[in-house]
């Protein structure tokens, strides 16, 4: 192999060039973007007015309701969080049904200026964690019903946001999406960005510029590309790659934007992980293996019976409210729903309240020893990015064995696999906290050992949490 063409400079000149290929190119992106729109709206909204598949005999290649159901929730959420974190937020910027549509549905609709309310920072966890448990509530993973209710609401609700507020921008996408926090969060470990050369683009001209009369610069997240620093909240969709010769697809070490001084590491960033994607999914991912769920449904409904308190016992609530599907034998009772409610909720504040003990006390060791002012408990909790990865694909793949395993598939590799990937998770975290506290603190050991065992316990609780669903309940 020719040794410069696989040089740094040579992968970064030829990753610059795919970048600008992309911006180039939009028109078969949209064609690309379109197919996506008509495949993901055939598999939202078709499967609900088919039948219910019989109770044996219906497999996923020849039920539409199972295929859809195993897209879904078995390749395609997976699928998505791997390519963020491998890939930034490509599926945002390339792929979206509900960014394109919104971003479209702007170009045409009223194009009214965003109100500050909508730019409140916490939307996109409060709308995470709100569809997260009301997806729980009506078995969103089981039911084509529930699956069309809060993925087609969603996608009204961006194409409804689209025709009210910006100008071709996806204001959705940036401030209201439930999914945009949990991406913004996971696209901070992405080896693959785009790069700001902020000295370059200052310049009047550049020798280095790139021509694109055709194809002005266009941020649809709006997001402020000249001062750009972090793979957060970019979409990675191309369209100011090569801008003023300053702006490249590049690489970097995946380290790279948490322990970056200059990388923000924002207050609703780290809540969003610690009580989101740590917190209240893991509780949603395990709650119907938990044997504590059972334990404590049983005493409440003991206690209900022998005081003849039969209200919360009845399963009439409809189907958008809590699961109801009789003739499946699955259907919610009240006390059911309160406790999904209470475990999710509860459970993730707990859980989170748990988790942030550890980048707190890490960050008052810091305070004491190291008074760097980049090095707050948020940068700590940011370091738990590879965790939060590990957690939510491991809890999405659930869904997938648990399909699979109904088509016959044992897969004996699953328990091996699983175990595999949580230790990766838990070493790459250790090792990220360990280079943090390396390049800030002082040398005496004392100091670093503490911080490190501070950041040790939401480790050990994640991978706690895990192991019991996994090989003990």
């Amino acid at each position: 192999m020719d040794k410069e063409s696989s040089s740094p400079e040579c992968r970064e000149s030829v990753l610059e060039q795919v970048g600008v290929f992309l911006r180039r190119h939009r028109g078969s992106i949209v064609v690309m973007q379109w197919s996506v729109v008509l495949f993901y709206g055939a598999l939202v909204v078709l499967p609900a007015f088919f039948p219910m598949p019989a109770r044996s005999g219906a497999h996923i290649w020849d039920n539409l309701r199972l295929f859809a159901q195993f897209v879904f929730w078995g390749l395609w959420w997976p699928g998505v969080m791997l390519t963020t974190v491998f890939l930034g937020r490509i599926w945002c910027g390339f792929f979206c049904p509900e960014g394109y549509l919104s971003e479209l549905a702007s170009r045409h609709g009223y194009g009214k200026a965003t109100p500050g309310w909508i730019k409140w920072q916490a939307w996109p966890f409060v709308a995470f964690v709100i569809t997260t448990v009301y997806g729980q509530l009506i078995s969103v993973y089981e039911y084509a019903e529930a699956a069309l209710l809060i993925l087609g609401g969603s996608t009204l609700a961006a194409v409804v946001i689209g025709l009210i507020y910006g100008h071709g921008r996806r204001v959705w996408c940036r401030y209201l999406c439930p999914a945009s926090g949990v991406f913004a969060v996971l696209a901070k470990i992405s080896p693959l960005y785009y790069r700001v050369d902020r000295p370059i683009w200052d310049q009047e001209q550049s020798a280095r510029s790139v021509s694109f009369e055709k194809t002005p610069l266009c941020c649809p997240p709006l997001v402020d590309v000249r001062r750009m620093v972090s793979a957060s909240d970019c979409h990675a969709c191309a369209r100011c790659a090569g801008e003023r010769g300053a702006v490249r697809l590049a690489m970097r070490s995946p380290f790279s934007e948490i322990l970056d001084p200059a990388a923000p590491a924002r207050t609703h960033d780290a809540l969003t992980l610690l009580f989101g994607v740590l917190g209240v999914a893991t509780a949603a991912f395990q709650w119907t293996v938990s044997p504590w769920f059972v334990k404590l449904k049983m005493a409440l409904a003991a206690w209900l019976v022998e005081h003849d308190y039969f209200a919360l016992l009845k399963d009439n609530a409809p189907w958008w409210l809590l699961t109801h599907y009789p003739e499946r034998n699955d259907a919610f009772t009240w006390l059911d729903g309160f406790l999904v409610l209470t475990y999710l909720l509860g459970g993730g504040l707990l859980l989170g309240l748990a988790l942030m003990v550890g980048p707190i006390a890490a960050a008052w060791i810091a305070r004491r020893f190291a008074p760097v002012p980049a090095l707050n408990w948020q940068r700590f909790a940011l370091t738990l990015v590879p965790l939060g990865a590990t957690s939510v694909i491991l809890g999405l793949t659930m869904t997938t064995v648990t399909q699979l395993r109904g088509e016959l598939l044992l897969l004996p590799w699953a328990s091996p696999a699983r175990a595999a990937f949580l230790s990766l998770g838990c070493f790459v975290t250790l090792w990220l906290v360990f280079a943090l506290i390396g390049q800030y603190f002082p040398r005496n050991p004392v100091y670093r050992l503490a911080a490190f065992l501070a950041m040790c316990l939401p480790v050990v609780l994640m991978a706690v949490s895990w192991s019991l669903a996994f090989w003990v309940w």
